[in-house]
């Protein structure tokens, strides 16, 4: 494997996924999910036996016991490649994987024992059959939903809710009870978690299909091909900005101080963190917050935004405030200006067991 600098330049950028040899076996996901198994183990879980694979992205496929784990995991040039193509890994380090693998296990039990069909599980979490939408607009810091992995994946769906409970419970060392003592609802999902795991500990599982979905042994297409799938938006709908940009760095202004630098450089320097940050707290998804602070980069660089040296810290503060004010605006109404925009309906998920909804599974379940 080549490094990531000279990768788009070598014939493996333009090769099948499927010819670079990419497995589990001796990499550094084996001793993770070796921790893995140990930490289901002492759970208790010992009669759902989960199969690993890699595959483009986390996820589960409806009824199966399968986790795939996203390929470039698999090889630390291809982690480094998919941070610059993408600027977001889930699964940056040994604790994020087991954090990603603990959630997948929550869909894994989930559909071995069919407990989206018990109904006490339908009244704490809500009917499974209902529509799975890759873009939810989530409520920050709702009290009714526990959070595990960043942007308040418990609210995109039942099944998602379930998983993030599950994965809290099973974090080991975490005193979950203490917790979310104050938050009654959620804290009634972990207990439900509780004992239901205590009751399936020595019975056999529904279901143990365990057929692999676009593992990566069969994936024809390319990296240059994957990773077209992620490129940048052209219009981030922030257009209109320039007077809060000139707000910005102009109050930071200093007539004492003759080093500037540009204000461009240091967003595009802070773009990394930001995709997580903001998704993290607000649900705002990376690939829109890269290209928001892209198209601001542009911005400042057109109208030759500049700030202090001396006045990093505070510039820093500031943009990253901007940003996130931006996107609390697009997860809310829908746009970065609201005004603009119809407001979409702002009620939480439901948790009933009279949803309505198509007669019909989830997709494959995704982390991402």
């Amino acid at each position: 494997m080549v490094s990531p600098q000279r990768f788009r330049e070598s014939n493996l950028f333009g090769a099948p996924i499927r010819d670079l040899g990419l497995k589990i076996d001796g990499t550094r996901l084996a001793p993770v999910i070796e921790e893995f198994r140990a930490e289901l183990a002492q759970r208790g879980i010992t009669k759902v036996v989960p199969r690993f694979h890699l595959t483009t992205e986390w996820g589960v496929p409806f009824g199966t016991v399968v986790i795939g784990i996203p390929f470039y995991l698999a090889h630390p040039d291809l982690v480094e490649l998919h941070g610059e193509q993408v600027g977001h890994i889930e699964g940056f380090n040994h604790t994020d994987i087991l954090r990603y693998l603990r959630h997948e296990m929550g869909h894994v039990i989930n559909y071995a024992y069919k407990l989206y069909d018990m109904e006490l599980w339908v009244k704490l979490f809500g009917s499974i059959t209902q529509p799975y939408r890759e873009e939810y607009r989530p409520q920050p810091f709702s009290r009714r939903f526990v959070q595990h992995l960043p942007g308040w994946y418990a609210q995109k769906h039942p099944d998602e809710d379930w998983s993030e409970t599950f994965a809290v419970w099973m974090t080991p060392g975490r005193d979950w009870r203490a917790d979310y003592a104050q938050l009654p609802t959620a804290l009634a999902k972990l207990e439900y978690c509780a004992s239901t795991l205590t009751d399936l500990a020595s019975r056999d599982p529904l279901v143990t299909t365990a057929e692999l979905d676009e593992d990566v042994s069969g994936i024809y297409y390319s990296l240059e091909q994957y990773y077209r799938n992620y490129t940048t938006d052209n219009d981030s709908g922030a257009a209109g900005l320039d007077g809060n940009l000139r707000a910005i760095f102009d109050d930071l202004a200093d007539s004492e101080s003759s080093a500037t630098r540009p204000a461009a450089d240091l967003m595009r320097r802070l773009e990394r963190d930001l995709m997580a940050a903001v998704f993290r707290w607000t649900g705002h998804f990376p690939e829109k917050t890269r290209t928001l602070i892209r198209d601001l980069a542009k911005r400042a660089d057109a109208l030759k935004q500049v700030y202090p040296a001396s006045a990093e810290d505070d510039a820093i503060v500031s943009v990253t405030a901007f940003v996130t004010s931006l996107a609390m605006n697009f997860v809310h109404r829908g746009a970065y200006f609201p005004e603009t925009a119809a407001p979409p309906a702002t009620a939480e998920p439901t948790a009933s067991a009279t949803d309505t909804a198509p007669a019909s599974p989830p997709p494959p379940t995704e982390s991402t």
